[in-house]
């Protein structure tokens, strides 16, 4: 929990000197990078969390992996290694994310399907988020075969299940309490 707050300070902070500078949008997609690529990364994750390794080699690994970033994103490295905060990197890089997306007026909308969603119907899901919540809104559809067929649709902290495993569930449990 501690690590997360942290996260989220470090990450408004970026956010809030990002955008006095003009570069909010820039900052995004090294923050992107940087979260996907170390997510994608166990040598990397390692590499962050080890308090074997000197500061001074994790600085230049990071660099020579992210040497197209921007500037800011390159100080804010320096701070997370000058306050001995490196392993919050990714979580501050996500956190970035949903901060910016938040300020821009964007939300994500993670939609869960048992096949991918064609075009069709997923101009017709982001219609409906956007009717319901009034905001734009990005999809991000995940696919999961176990819940046979439906969607699981997450908005924010809210979520819709019209999963047929879903239903089976309720419908277990009923079952089970009659």
């Amino acid at each position: 929990m501690r690590e997360s707050r942290a996260a989220i300070r470090y990450a408004k902070a970026v956010l809030s000197l990002s955008t006095d500078l003009k570069q909010a949008d820039k900052v995004n997609e090294d923050m992107q990078l940087i979260a996907s690529t170390i997510n994608e990364s166990k040598e990397l994750q390692s590499l962050l969390k080890s308090p074997v390794v000197k500061s001074k080699i994790k600085k230049s690994a990071l660099l020579a992996v992210f040497s197209n970033i921007n500037k800011t994103s390159q100080s804010l490295i320096n701070q997370l290694i000058e306050n001995k905060r490196l392993p919050l990197l990714s979580e501050v890089a996500k956190q970035y994310t949903i901060l910016f997306d938040l300020s821009k007026g964007i939300q994500i909308a993670k939609v869960t399907t048992a096949i991918p969603l064609t075009k069709d119907l997923e101009q017709k899901v982001l219609a409906k988020v956007k009717e319901i919540t009034g905001k734009n809104v990005t999809l991000k559809n995940t696919i999961d075969p176990s819940i046979i067929g439906g969607f699981i649709l997450r908005v924010g902290d809210k979520q819709f299940d019209a999963s047929i495993s879903g239903k089976m569930n309720n419908l277990r449990r009923e079952l089970i309490n009659n």
